[in-house]
């Protein structure tokens, strides 16, 4: 495996480099899965791009296009029929290791893995009249041409 898409300093990179143990779901050429130390549910993994990246849009297409495949696999092998798919980019978005990384956290129950109370979960809803969402749609369109 080549290791120079991988940082000397970062602990995924090191996982994926062997330099640190893990608990190894599965490893393909472009990703290394490998258990949550701190899960939060049975089979809480971890599905890491072989190329250290901060966030998402870093990442090339070829190691994304392999990452979602995978995640599917690991999430149907828990057993558990009910899971979230989560991916945090940058310190206000809450992610807490600079390389990109997909957290798979099966929901054996409703208190299981992830839990999202309205007392403990505050979200903010903004009714945007439609002009203002028009304006933001033409923006990303632009962008995306």
């Amino acid at each position: 495996m080549s290791t120079s898409h991988l940082s000397d300093g970062c602990i995924f990179c090191k996982i994926i480099k062997g330099e640190i143990p893990s608990f190894k779901v599965v490893e393909t050429e472009l990703s290394f899965a490998f258990l949550d130390i701190s899960p939060l549910s049975e089979g809480h993994t971890l599905v890491v791009p072989k190329y250290h990246a901060a966030k998402l849009d870093e990442v090339p297409d070829q190691y994304l296009s392999d990452i979602l495949p995978l995640s599917k696999k690991i999430a149907l092998s828990t057993g558990y029929p009910d899971y979230n798919l989560l991916q945090n980019n940058g310190k206000n978005a809450f992610q807490h290791v600079p390389h990109v990384h997909f957290h798979i956290i099966p929901k054996p129950s409703l208190e299981d893995g992830m839990v999202f109370r309205e007392e403990d979960f505050v979200t903010r809803k903004v009714e945007w009249p439609k002009e203002k969402l028009a304006q933001v749609l033409e923006k990303m369109k632009a962008s995306l041409a």
